[in-house]
């Protein structure tokens, strides 16, 4: 409903982008402030990894085999571009709360990036999830984690306590 809707309608694509985008760095925020702050940040980080796995390995509803191979291709997203900013939202959740979580930037980003292509691999290996894998989506992916983590460290910049030297 939610894609059907943004297909309809798709000025409201980068607004949808934004609100992920705001969501989970308010989200963040508030988890990092919460009693016990890593055990929720890890739980709403399996969480928030189930709708990569769903959208992205659950076979889709045509024939095995149609729509598999790779494309080799790289377009830059558009306003209007469901599926490129889809796949960019999708990955700015689970960058954030990782990164918040495991407080390393890099690292955070340098696994999404793999997981990423894992993922296009495994659709490009396993006709049976008749999913086709394309170099758009790892770049969207990538650029999704990209956000996420650099949503992290505005969010830790923010967080951190404030110190005042004072002289004598």
């Amino acid at each position: 409903m939610i894609t059907n809707t943004l297909l309809d309608h798709a000025a409201l694509v980068p607004a949808a982008l934004l609100l992920v985008c705001l969501g989970s760095a308010l989200l963040g925020h508030a988890l990092l402030r919460a009693r016990r702050a890593r055990t929720l940040l890890g739980a709403v980080l399996g969480l928030s990894v189930l709708p990569v796995l769903a959208l992205t390995l659950v076979p889709a509803a045509r024939p095995a085999g149609e729509g598999a191979g790779c494309t080799v291709q790289f377009a830059l997203p558009t306003p209007g571009s469901v599926e490129l900013l889809a796949n960019v939202a999708l990955f700015v959740p689970p960058d954030v709360l990782a990164t918040l979580l495991t407080r390393r930037p890099l690292l955070v980003l340098l696994v999404a990036a793999g997981v990423s292509a894992a993922i296009e691999t495994l659709q490009a290996l396993l006709p049976a999830l008749a999913r086709a894998c394309d170099t758009n989506d790892w770049a969207m992916d990538t650029a999704g984690a990209t956000i996420g983590v650099l949503l992290a460290t505005g969010v830790l910049a923010l967080s951190r306590p404030r110190t005042t030297a004072t002289r004598a």
